[in-house]
C-alpha cells in the first residue's frame, strides 16, 4: 500500500485487510459472492490512544506493521486512494498474530 495520509484519532486502528481465500481447504474455487469477510490484517496507521479521565492518553498495545484479527463486522470500510481499508477501534481487535 502507497504510504497513507490519515491519522486515526484517539483508540482507533487503520487496518489493510488481507485477501479473502481464494479456495477452500479441499481446494474448491469459491466464486466472489461466496467469500468471506477477511478477518485479518495488517495495521498502517495508529492513534494516540484513548483519553483517561485523568488527561492521560492510554496506550494502544497494536503499531503500524502488525497482523492482527479483528471482529467480523467491527468497524468500518473506507477506500483512501483507492484501496480498501478498515478503521477499527482498539476493542474491535481480537488477537495480534504472533510469527
Amino acid at each position: 500500500m502507497a504510504k497513507i495520509k490519515i491519522r486515526p484519532l484517539d483508540d482507533r486502528v487503520v487496518v489493510e485487510p488481507l485477501a479473502a481465500e481464494e479456495t477452500t481447504a479441499g481446494g474448491i474455487v469459491l466464486p466472489d459472492t461466496a467469500k468471506e469477510k477477511p478477518q485479518r490484517g495488517i495495521v498502517v496507521a495508529v492513534g494516540p490512544g484513548k483519553l483517561l479521565e485523568n488527561g492521560k492518553r492510554g496506550e494502544v498495545s497494536v503499531g503500524v506493521g502488525d497482523e492482527v484479527i479483528y471482529a467480523k463486522y467491527g468497524g468500518s470500510d473506507i477506500e483512501i486512494n483507492g484501496e480498501e481499508v478498515k478503521i477499527l477501534r482498539e476493542s474491535d481487535i481480537l488477537a495480534k498474530v504472533v510469527k
